[in-house]
């Protein structure tokens, strides 16, 4: 009787995860000399890097390939060639797949497809260095998606999942040393391992991080962890090196300062029972910090290998319920890391992800999470240099259980809220691994990886257990074994809702009051921080600011870190051949969560976006408190830092004005404390009404970051009133404006300078001729519409329950007379501005004075009805000018776009901008370019002979503009850029708003605050063109 399969294959047997795999440890390379190790230089350890192409052989199944490709004299020559690393999808075999929670398959664990599990069979060729004579062969992969099969020159070698750990193989015995040796891999796309690689992101598959052989002598170190123990005062410290070792010998451990040169401490000692444990007393040393990376350089030596890892002295713990680092209490203002590049998926290159680091720095960014598996080990290698707090997270989610019993629920639940739901559903979902003990090998197996590999570095402060995995005995499993071997870190989880086994309590995206809440209620044991807020997909977040203010406030409230870094997007071409960024369904997949994987603070291409911006805002270290023109009150919101690194500089704003002042002096000002700034006195003659005093705070000298002169924080300050710079009601200018009926519904009203055609079924002007030419090419209607954001979630439905998009003006009447005391004409419409289907309406009366070069429109509504909408998106008018006007200035928040909730970063001052420029291309179209607070705007066009401004009467915070070239409904109808592109008109559609409604982040989080929600109520406004 025969079977097949003839057994359970590896790659789905929950009882085999490894096969011949050597234990995990601490990432190092081994080198054969003392200069060389301090180099930290790949190319000069006794390694030999397999990266490069590759014969490659892409199959539907793991079935279906070559049984005997790894055998010596198999001709892979018709292969294709593939570069490693990468991930196959991403170079045109099979197609990429994302999806937020679901599975990609049928749910049925440990059991993944026979038949859709696309396998690749990679192979090449490579001659063992001379150098690595007599020593044991090893062959490292640091990361291969999901698992695999590897031979040497025919013979099976072992098998290894977990896809973002590496795997280590002792080949000594299977190559051949002067002669060539083959590799062969299988890798296969979903092996059981998958149940617990459900995270958000992109389904990916191959060797994805580097390969290389690895050289040990006989007598080596195997392995080691590093430990600084500080002293009650965190003065003195005990560097403590536990070395694993195979073998006898000396080891030698000498501690270099950070020149690499002045040896600190040197001590040497016999292995012995495997390996060799010291504790060395360092005084006073410097300290590691995110905003002092302070390193030092350990070198171990045995025999002719030499092994250095980076050393930072720093305690982590927590203590009377506050997490504290050297003592101090700090806050994280991260960021959550995805690996992530547009073209090579998360096969990210060393520069690539040297620039993400750079950035999150110059973004005041000091924290991030390796969200949701460890990292390529050069991450923390630059984060141990650069300086940022790293919470390390085990490769471990299997959220697809929650859809299980989510659409499982009767219909009586189905209505709930997601947290209700939630309450539901979790503790059913953890039961199918996190709480079964079947599982509890796969779980420690992710921690043991983690742990190993990553535990000698500074920057990693905190563990995470994964990510969105419900809970269960598994997590406690463990927890328990990481506390085994390292009890100098904290251990997060957020799904571990009441920290019953973790160390801090953890949240996503709550609101501030339950916030507020968990703070009045601290029992002083276990801090809160907030593992993902702010969603950044698209448009938003708004009011950060609110969340990093609760942080300061209650010392319980430690920080978080922003979901997330980067869009996902997956460059491609359309049909035409043009570029664009995909997302979920892009590739025809099913099943797929769409944009979803858009959101991120930079785009697809890491470009820093408003969202970034305004976060970099809000976490500035250098806070206002209060000012005068005399007198600033800032604080220092660095955790250890003063501020004697930075210089200020002053100068004063306001429009078409902008004087520098000298340099202010910074006292000096210890981390949470505040202190006053001495203004130096400034000239403020030709100044205008209202003015600000903008002071920078940049950096004085280079770091290894930033070059001195960056900006790390500003502030202005009102420093007048700006009553009497308001714009006034025109007065008479000349001769008197006639008007005239030129036919049954319009009317001619024609000044000294302009004319105009005035439409009274439409209630408002038709043209408006100058200089022979019309500037308008669609008047001025009162709307309350605009494209949806991903932030626009609940209100978003709300809008379209209520027809709210398809409300639009209906004239009711128009009565029109010259004013003889000023010789303005005056035209007064009354409309309804109300959708079908249903009955509310904005009664509105409209009332339009022309004057010889101007019109002033003064608008007064009133929402009413039993279906009136809870909020509206916005309140103001519409028009379209003509092509010819290609540019914008104005004096207000800029450079970029500005909303209530998220405007903080951008600072008064005078713009211009290309129409073009003012609006960002979102990946995923949706509102944009809005600039809140604005004083004045002017359109003009190339020649500069024509142009139109507009100012808002008695208005003295400002008002609202956005102009493009893309009406709402292109805006709406767009799923990508290339199609909104497509839609561009000639015209130029601009907004004059009263509010906006703001922003919030309800894509995955709060709804927009009350105090930013725009309710419709009663209002009037006055805007003058001219």
């Amino acid at each position: 009787m025969g079977s097949y399969p003839a057994q359970t294959p590896d790659w789905d047997n929950l009882k085999v995860t490894h096969r011949n795999v050597l234990p995990p440890r601490a990432h190092f390379f081994n080198h054969t000399d003392s200069k060389s190790v301090l180099s930290y230089s790949a190319s000069e350890t006794e390694a030999l890097y397999l990266n490069g192409t590759w014969k490659f052989h892409h199959a539907s199944s793991p079935f279906e390939p070559p049984e005997d490709f790894h055998a010596v004299g198999y001709d892979t020559s018709k292969w294709s060639d593939l570069e490693v690393p990468s991930m196959w999808q991403m170079e045109g075999f099979g197609k990429p797949h994302y999806t937020n929670v679901v599975y990609p398959f049928p749910v049925d664990p440990p059991h993944v497809p026979y038949d859709n599990n696309q396998t690749g069979s990679y192979s090449r060729k490579f001659t063992v260095p001379k150098s690595f004579a007599n020593k044991q062969v090893r062959v490292r992969f640091e990361g291969v998606d999901s698992s695999f099969h590897l031979w040497v020159n025919g013979e099976a070698v072992g098998y290894s999942q977990g896809a973002r750990n590496p795997s280590e193989f002792d080949i000594t015995k299977f190559v051949k040393e002067g002669s060539e040796n083959i590799i062969s891999v299988r890798v296969y796309q979903f092996c059981d391992g998958s149940y617990i690689e459900d995270q958000d992101q992109w389904w990916l598959s191959g060797i994805f991080r580097d390969v290389y052989l690895l050289a040990f002598p006989e007598n080596h170190i195997q392995d080691f962890y590093v430990e600084t123990q500080l002293d009650d005062n965190y003065t003195n410290a005990t560097l403590s090196v536990d070395v694993k070792a195979q073998g006898i010998g000396d080891v030698e451990l000498t501690l270099y300062n950070s020149d690499k040169q002045t040896v600190t401490v040197q001590q040497t000692a016999q292995i012995s029972s495997g390996g060799v444990v010291f504790s060395i007393p360092v005084e006073a040393p410097k300290l590691w910090t995110a905003e002092n990376p302070k390193l030092y350089h350990l070198v171990l030596k045995l025999g002719d290998q030499h092994v250095a890892h980076r050393v930072g002295f720093r305690k982590v713990e927590v203590k009377d319920g506050i997490i504290l680092i050297n003592g101090k209490r700090v806050v994280f203002r991260g960021a959550n890391r995805h690996e992530h590049h547009p073209t090579k998926g998360r096969a990210v290159p060393y520069e690539f992800l040297r620039q993400d680091l750079l950035l999150m720095k110059t973004h005041n960014i000091n924290a991030l999470r390796t969200s949701h598996q460890p990292n390529d080990p050069r991450l923390y290698e630059l984060a141990d240099e650069l300086g940022l707090w790293v919470m390390d997270e085990a490769d471990l989610e299997c959220h697809g259980f929650d859809t299980i019993h989510e659409r499982s629920l009767p219909e009586s639940e189905q209505a709930k809220t997601f947290e209700e739901k939630k309450a539901i559903t979790y503790g059913r979902a953890g039961k199918w691994l996190s709480d079964n003990p079947d599982w509890e090998e796969s779980y420690v197996d992710r921690a043991k990886q983690l742990i190993s590999r990553d535990k000698n570095h500074p920057s990693v402060i905190m563990w995470s257990l994964g990510n969105e995995a419900f809970y269960g005995r598994n997590f406690q499993a463990m927890y328990d074994w990481i506390k085994s071997v390292d009890k100098t870190r904290p251990v997060h989880y957020e799904g571990d809702f009441e920290a019953q086994t973790v160390d801090i309590f953890s949240m996503m995206y709550p609101t501030l009051d339950i916030m507020i809440d968990f703070a009045e209620k601290f029992d002083g044991k276990k801090p809160l921080v907030l593992c993902e807020f702010i969603h950044a997909m698209g448009q938003g977040p708004g009011n950060i600011k609110e969340y990093i203010d609760l942080f300061y406030k209650h010392p319980c409230l430690q920080g978080g870190w922003v979901w997330e870094w980067a869009n996902h997007g997956l460059l491609t071409k359309n049909e035409e051949g043009e570029d664009y960024y995909a997302y979920g369904g892009d590739f025809g997949e099913y099943p797929h969560d769409s944009n979803f994987v858009m959101d991120g603070v930079v785009d697809s291409q890491h470009r820093p976006g408003s969202g970034l911006l305004e976060y970099k805002k809000a976490i500035e270290p250098v806070q206002l408190v209060e000012g005068s023109i005399e007198s600033v009150k800032i604080i220092n919101r660095y955790d250890f830092n003063n501020l004697d690194h930075l210089k200020c500089t002053l100068k004063i704003i306001g429009n078409n004005f902008n004087k520098a002042g000298s340099d202010v002096e910074i006292p000096n000002i210890l981390p949470g404390q505040t202190a006053n700034l001495s203004i130096p006195k400034i000239e403020l003659a030709g100044a205008p009404t209202e003015a600000f005093l903008e002071l920078s705070f940049t950096l004085k000298a280079d770091t290894n970051w930033a070059k001195a002169g960056h900006e790390v924080a500003w502030l202005q300050v009102p420093i007048e009133s700006s009553e009497s710079e308001q714009p006034k009601q025109p007065t008479k200018d000349g001769s008197a404006v006639e008007v005239k009926k030129i036919s049954p519904t319009v009317l001619e009203i024609k000044g000294s300078e302009s004319t105009w055609n005035f439409d009274l079924v439409k209630g408002t002007f038709i043209s408006w001729i100058k200089n022979s030419e019309n500037v308008l090419q669609t008047g001025p209607n009162l709307t309350i519409s605009r494209a949806l954001t991903d932030n626009d979630n609940r209100d978003g439905k709300h809008w379209k329950a209520k027809e709210l998009p398809y409300a639009k003006p209906h004239t009711r009447s128009v009565t029109w007379e010259s004013d003889p005391s000023t010789g303005n004409v005056i035209v007064k419409s009354i409309q309804r501005v109300a959708p079908p289907v249903l009955e509310w309406s904005i009664d509105t009366t409209i009332t339009y004075t022309f004057t010889n070069t101007s019109v002033v429109i003064n608008v007064a509504g009133k929402p009413q009805g039993l279906n009136l909408p809870l909020t509206l998106p916005r309140l103001g008018l519409t028009l379209a000018l003509a092509p010819k006007f290609e540019t914008a200035s104005w004096f207000g928040r800029g450079p970029g776009e500005s909303y209530k909730d998220k405007k903080l970063s951008q600072r008064f001052g005078n713009y211009t901008a290309a129409i073009d420029d003012l609006s960002p291309m979102y990946e995923f179209p949706q509102e944009s370019g809005n600039h809140t607070e604005t004083r004045w705007v002017r359109f003009e066009s190339a020649d500069g002979n024509s142009s139109v401004s507009a100012r808002f009467l008695d208005l003295p915070d400002g008002f609202d503009f956005q102009a493009s070239h893309y009406d709402v409904v292109d805006v709406e109808s767009a799923k990508h850029p290339y199609e909104l592109r497509r839609r561009k008109r000639e015209e130029v559609i601009v907004r004059l708003d009263l509010d906006h409604h703001g922003l919030g982040s309800d894509s995955c989080g709060p709804k927009t605050l009350p105090q930013y929600a725009l309710k419709p109520e009663p209002f009037e406004f006055t805007v003058c063109l001219e």
